[in-house]
């Protein structure tokens, strides 16, 4: 199905709420920010605890499975109409380093394990940076950073999320990762929505900016960050003695300069 091309209505709508400037979602907010009590949705001010959580469960608005920050009715409502529209954004990939090999090591009962603590850990990293958890894929994750959730500071995010991310799977760690970890970040235009076919329209990113953090990802090394200019100009990254690579991408026809951010390795202090 052919995505709406950026003149029509109905991506005006998604650009407006995707972007966190719909003036429906300000009204809503000035409205719920005044039932209590928090935790609430980031988007709409959607009480999810406190005596006006029952009632906004009712109407939709309980927390939204790919990220509880917020609720379901902001992007239920995206994931229930086909459509979209390109803004800019931020998206990390990671995925396992020599998954391969291990998965030949360890029983599929110790490996499915394995992958159930990465998913967890790596759900967590994404939703408390404020990303969206687009798919899980084998051993790979997807975070979508927008501006609706971020403000403009989707890059500063996203690296913050990849730096936790990193840390929390143990690269850096004196006793090596538990999840051998490569990511890949990158910034730009992307069409941004629900695709597929109702009833299983799925909210998600396409696009030029999604394929290059895909190979970013696969191109880093175990406990590396591979990022590009225009995540690290958009989040102010301090490039100091930062290794820098040019890498020909699978697929691109043009190569790309990218920093190579690393897990600082565990200081390890004797007794």
């Amino acid at each position: 199905m052919s995505q709406p091309s950026d003149d029509d209505p109905m991506a005006a709508e998604w650009r407006g709420i995707l972007m966190g400037t719909d003036p429906r979602f300000r009204k809503t907010r000035l409205l719920l920010k005044h039932i209590p009590a928090g935790p609430r949705c980031k988007m709409c001010a959607a009480p999810f605890h406190g005596p006006g959580a029952p009632v906004m469960r009712i109407m939709g608005r309980g927390p939204w499975p790919k990220n509880p920050k917020f609720c379901s009715f902001c992007f239920g409502v995206l994931q229930a109409m086909l459509g979209g529209a390109e803004i800019p954004c931020t998206l990390l990939f990671a995925d396992m380093r020599g998954s391969t090999a291990l998965a030949e090591r360890i029983s599929s009962t110790e490996y499915s394990r394995l992958m159930t603590r990465f998913y967890h850990t790596a759900a967590q990293v994404l939703i408390t940076y404020d990303g969206i958890v687009d798919k899980f894929v084998g051993d790979e994750v997807i975070g979508i950073f927008i501006p609706a959730l971020t403000g403009e500071e989707h890059a500063v995010r996203a690296l913050e999320a990849a730096r936790v991310l990193l840390a929390a799977t143990g690269n850096g760690a004196a006793a090596g990762p538990w999840f051998p970890l490569g990511i890949g970040i990158h910034s730009g235009m992307a069409f941004v929505g629900a695709v597929g076919e109702p009833p299983t329209t799925d909210l998600t990113a396409l696009g030029d900016t999604v394929n290059i953090a895909a190979r970013l990802a696969s191109a880093a090394g175990a406990g590396e960050m591979l990022v590009t200019e225009a995540s690290a100009t958009a989040a102010g990254l301090e490039r100091g003695t930062l290794e820098r690579r040019h890498l020909d991408l699978k697929g691109k026809s043009e190569s790309i300069d990218v920093l190579v951010v690393r897990q600082p390795a565990a200081t390890v202090i004797s007794s």
